[in-house]
């Protein structure tokens, strides 16, 4: 299937967007350390990128979406946890995870994520750091794909039929 891929928001855009998370949450934290768990496959390149940018310690982990919080390689109990999400549209699996990390008893549990689509919210979700905040298209790039295609994109596009 051919498509062609709408440029959104840019590299450049998105690193300074990356950056000033980034910037945030070591401002946030400043004198403690976090533990990023990433939420698997699309979310990859937006953890490596933040992570890299963070300047308290950090130490990621990761998750795949359908496991709920059971695959986690190491304890996160008494760690600041944050949550890297790739992209925010209904709001479920959020729901339905963050409970789940909860009982791990965490010191506590924030949320990111690299695209926000508020207007497909089907149930209330607290984000803490939101990249961007996007209109319901489906996109594709950095890390978000369609049927496996496209994730290397530097860049995140609209599919265009």
């Amino acid at each position: 299937m051919a498509s062609h891929i709408e440029e959104m928001i840019s590299e450049e855009q998105i690193d300074k967007r990356v950056r000033e998370i980034a910037k945030q949450i070591s401002e946030d934290y400043k004198g403690k350390s976090v533990r990023l768990i990433c939420i698997l496959k699309g979310s990859v390149f937006y953890t490596c990128e933040l992570a890299k940018r963070i300047s308290i310690p950090v130490t990621l982990d990761f998750m795949s979406v359908s496991s709920y919080g059971n695959d986690l390689d190491n304890d996160i109990e008494g760690l600041n946890v944050i949550v890297v999400e790739d992209i925010i549209d209904s709001g479920n699996t959020l729901n339905k995870l963050i409970p789940l990390l909860k009982e791990r008893k965490p010191a506590s549990i924030a949320v990111t994520t690299l695209l926000d689509k508020p207007s497909r919210r089907e149930v209330d979700v607290h984000v803490d750091y939101t990249g961007f905040e996007i209109e319901d298209k489906f996109v594709v790039g950095y890390g978000l794909d369609y049927d496996q295609k496209y994730r290397d994109l530097p860049f995140v596009g609209v599919v265009e039929e």
